[in-house]
């Protein structure tokens, strides 16, 4: 473990990515504008196919963070009891950071793909929904780590998914496709450790 923890320690990105968390709970402090707009420009800096960044980031604050939060408690019991106590946690989360941002997708590599590549419409645009998401999953890792080097905490609540349609109209993007709404703050409590499988189980050479 000690020669694994050096290995950790070699640089700043490095200890950042060992120290992110998954933070539910926020101090009742602000981000402040720098701050937010410097994990904003670390979502955008990642890499997209085709460079065709068909991400979107909506930022949430006061009402609009509190009336998202109020929509999820209420619809959640619309759901099934594992799902709905699921969703109300993300609820609580939302309401107690002081800012929040959700990430989407617009479509726009699918449907330029879709029309450029002389293959199967249906096969295209499985390729490039998929791409898409990797694409904005891309964006959402360097939102919590940049988030964690400045001392933030956050959560990506990929729950949301089973209400998205909900999520998307509430957030004015109703075409687009829902890849996360993560709050954002100053964590109440140290996050918890996560328990990792030892590398050589999750790791193969050919």
């Amino acid at each position: 473990m000690q020669n694994l923890n050096q290995y950790l320690d070699r640089n700043e990105t490095i200890r950042s990515i060992r120290d992110r968390r998954s933070i539910r709970t926020f101090l009742d402090r602000n981000v402040s504008d720098d701050d937010l707009l410097t994990i904003l420009h670390a979502a955008h800096q990642a890499p997209s196919a085709h460079n065709q960044q068909s991400w979107r980031f909506i930022v949430l604050k006061d009402k609009a963070k509190n009336d998202l939060a109020a929509m999820v408690a209420e619809r959640s019991s619309n759901f099934p009891k594992p799902s709905a106590v699921l969703l109300r946690m993300a609820s609580r989360s939302i309401i107690n950071a002081p800012v929040v941002v959700g990430v989407m997708n617009t479509g726009e590599l699918i449907r330029r793909g879709t029309e450029l590549f002389k293959i199967d419409k249906e096969t295209a645009h499985d390729f490039f929904r998929i791409m898409e998401v990797q694409s904005s999953a891309a964006s959402v890792q360097n939102m919590l780590i940049a988030a964690t080097s400045l001392g933030l905490g956050t959560v990506w609540l990929g729950v949301l998914a089973l209400m998205q349609k909900d999520v998307l109209g509430f957030l004015g993007e109703p075409e687009g496709e829902f890849v996360a709404i993560i709050p954002i703050g100053y964590p109440a409590k140290p996050g918890v450790q996560p328990s990792k499988h030892e590398l050589d189980m999750v790791v193969k050479y050919l």
